[in-house]
């Protein structure tokens, strides 16, 4: 069942308090308009200030080419018909385009289905308005001559020492990345009738439950809980568990649970009993934001009785211990900004505590690699490269051992590339003798709303068949059907 974009909303995009009236004629604003941005460029007459060099650089921008953007008469370059203004796009105005919120003041791109703009678990604009730039010009418009990258030769470089202002981040669309989205005009109450309908009587219609469950995102998922003890006075979770078995049964549940509580359950089936999945644990903790990580530790607490740092130190030692109650803090550096002159001191103080003395500073290396922002940390990890002529794995390869040694390369790998690090965690779930069916049911799930595209794309371009592929061949039945609907296509 395919599942169109965002359901229209009557009376098209919410209106929202200081959005920008109709006003003819040019900026400025006027009374009632929306004020201008702190760090925006101030409203004059004729389009923007010319500046020289162009515009300032900012942090994480395009280098400024020299002489800057061209300054055309009026404000931004001029164009037949000014600015296209199709339905949800900008008014054209005198007087160049006005500013808007952003970071450095520079103009916020229009929200478009899966690009710039979009709010985390949207897509694009309701009803599939048709917007201005960059998703084109309206029906009769002619294509906006935007300016294009910079100049060949820019005049000052966007980082320093000539380092990519991203080290070895993917170079993946931005956007929505997931394959679940939410389904237009989904109601708990209507759905948890086709539920009923599917387990009651003689037998269980597993297609019906298949074909809803895997077109709704998680926060539609969520609410038929509650909409099913409402309607029929029954636990849909008890339900769903007296008519489903195996593989498919767990997989239906987790697709039922909040992201947070599915992680701090999956953690505590990690530690709890005979073994631990240390894998498991490193997984969750490296690849959650800290904001997720602090809620599962508030689940965590709730529902076990007991702090995750707890239930983590009496199940785990040494160092791998400390490792893994530093990432469950939640509380690693979030800036996107990066100081090259600081990635070089830590990739000095990582090589001085590992490939250059006797013995390995742990310490070190887990002070750096919990504490320190991911874009930093990329770029820790390819002055690291350039210093000592090794990946960072490999030295840790040759100075740790053990848990530890998985633990920390896990980290690097998910840092330097997420979707690859979970691309070879569902390919090794599904390779050799049996399937790690917690593995890649808990993988599945967690990642279908955030970048599995992103992990399909890297699975392809590493194992050489698609991620699909894979699935078909190594489960069956209606757990495979299911599977199937959270990867979300062939490749």
């Amino acid at each position: 069942m395919s599942y169109p974009g965002y359901p229209p909303q009557s009376g098209g995009y919410p209106p929202q308090g200081g959005g920008y009236p109709p006003q003819p004629g040019a900026y400025p604003p006027q009374a009632g308009g929306y004020p201008p941005a702190a760090g925006g460029y101030p409203p004059q007459g004729g389009g923007y200030p010319p500046q020289a060099g162009g515009y300032p650089p900012a942090a994480g921008g395009y280098p400024p080419a020299p002489g800057g953007y061209p300054q055309a008469p009026g404000g931004y370059p001029p164009q037949a018909g000014g600015y296209p203004a199709p339905g949800g796009g900008y008014p054209p105005q005198a007087g160049g385009y006005p500013p808007q919120p952003g970071a450095g003041g520079y103009p916020s791109m229009p929200p478009q289905a899966g690009g710039w703009g979009a709010a985390p678990g949207g897509y694009g604009v309701p009803g599939g308005a048709p917007q201005g730039y960059p998703g084109g010009p309206a029906p009769g418009q002619p294509m906006p001559s935007y300016p294009g990258a910079p100049a060949t030769n820019p005049s000052m470089p966007g980082y320093g020492g000539g380092v990519p202002a991203n080290p070895q981040a993917p170079a993946f669309n931005k956007g929505f990345r997931g394959t679940i989205k939410d389904f237009p005009g989904a109601d708990p109450l209507r759905d948890v009738e086709v539920l009923r309908k599917a387990m009651k009587g003689f037998g269980t219609d597993e297609n019906a439950i298949i074909e809803l469950l895997g077109n709704r995102s998680n926060k539609q998922r969520v609410p038929m809980v509650t909409a099913y003890k409402t309607t029929y006075g029954k636990d849909l979770i008890n339900d769903l568990k007296s008519e489903l078995t195996g593989n498919f049964e767990n997989l239906v549940i987790a697709m039922m649970k909040k992201p947070a509580h599915y992680d701090a359950y999956e953690l505590r089936e990690a530690i709890k009993g005979a073994g631990t999945d240390e894998a498991c644990l490193i997984e969750i903790l490296s690849s959650r934001s800290n904001a997720e990580i602090l809620e599962i530790n508030q689940i965590y607490k709730a529902e076990y009785g007991k702090k995750l740092e707890d239930a983590i130190s009496s199940d785990t030692s040494g160092h791998f211990r400390r490792l893994l109650i530093s990432l469950c803090q939640g509380n690693r550096d979030e800036r996107e900004t990066v100081d090259i002159s600081l990635a070089k001191q830590d990739a000095q103080k990582l090589y001085t505590a590992g490939e250059n003395k006797v013995g390995t500073d742990e310490s070190q290396f887990n002070a750096i690699l919990c504490a320190r922002s991911k874009p930093h940390l990329r770029a820790v990890f390819q002055e690291y490269q350039h210093m000592s002529g090794r990946e960072i794995e490999k030295s840790i390869c040759r100075e740790m051992s053990g848990n530890l040694e998985d633990g920390m390369v896990a980290v690097v790998r998910c840092i330097k590339n997420t979707p690859a690090y979970f691309a070879e965690r569902l390919y090794n779930a599904m390779t050799g003798a049996g399937t790690k069916d917690r593995t890649l049911i808990r993988i599945m799930v967690s990642r279908s709303e955030v970048d599995m595209l992103d992990i399909r794309q890297e699975y392809l371009k590493k194992y050489g068949k698609s991620l699909y592929t894979h699935i078909s061949g190594d489960t069956s039945g209606d757990y495979k059907k299911l599977l199937l609907k959270l990867c979300g296509g062939n490749d």
